[in-house]
């Protein structure tokens, strides 16, 4: 299994938090730190907190916005203890893991994204990704600090590709990747009058998000024949 994880904060607020995460990535294994729109996360504050992993700092990208920093990613994970998003999967923490390997080789760019220490990820954020993850929480007190948050993931998902990404030129073929995948399906709603807008777009998409390996592959071949055939009707 081939997957990098990136994990992307947004909206970060607090330096301390960002150090923290920082230091969370290099504990379980990690290396790939992404930041949109972020306070100073290299100032003292938040290089105290991340005691031993300066570097994931210094190394982390910033991006101006969510659909920027996902732009190479396979497939996205939004993280949140509130229930406002529409018409999404939610998979608990607890599950996250088994669910990300049943992806097999389909997703070699992985990122699970967090919201500001505010509010949270917008609604508009959440629906850039493909699913929604949570972490189950008593009810007197559900609430997690950013930094707490971190740590939780990438302790769930630790040893998940370690020592197997081989980087770009590991990259699978389209074929028999997700991204690919969801770009087809999309052209076919498209091309059979449901566009984006409409509610079996958004369920179909849902769904896909379900698919494991195997389903992937054969949705491959499905909707290049769809495509095909389509393509071909209108050539004549």
């Amino acid at each position: 299994m081939k997957m990098r994880i990136s994990y992307i904060l947004v909206n970060n607020t607090v330096p301390e938090n960002a150090g923290a995460a920082a230091r969370a990535l290099k504990t379980m294994g990690f290396n790939d730190l992404r930041f949109v729109n972020p306070c100073d996360y290299l100032c003292e504050k938040a290089m105290m907190l991340a005691h031993g992993s300066h570097d994931i700092l210094y190394n982390a990208k910033v991006y101006d916005s969510l659909s920027d920093a996902l732009a190479d990613i396979d497939f996205s994970i939004a993280t949140s203890s509130k229930q406002r998003w529409v018409r999404k999967n939610e998979i608990s923490v607890n599950r996250l893991k088994s669910f990300i390997e049943d992806k097999g080789d389909t997703v070699q760019e992985l990122a699970i994204v967090f919201g500001g220490e505010e509010s949270g990820l917008s609604n508009e954020d959440i629906a850039l990704c493909d699913v929604v993850s949570s972490v189950q929480l008593a009810g007197s007190y559900p609430s997690l600090n950013l930094a707490q948050a971190v740590m939780i993931y990438t302790y769930s998902l630790s040893g998940i590709g370690l020592g197997n990404f081989g980087g770009q030129n590991a990259k699978n073929p389209q074929h028999t990747a997700y991204k690919p995948l969801k770009e087809k399906v999309i052209k076919v709603l498209n091309g059979i009058g449901l566009p984006p807008e409409t509610l079996i777009h958004g369920r179909v998409l849902e769904r896909l998000a379900n698919a494991n390996e195997q389903d992937i592959n054969l949705l491959h071949s499905i909707t290049t024949k769809i495509i095909e055939r389509v393509e071909g009707e209108l050539d004549k």
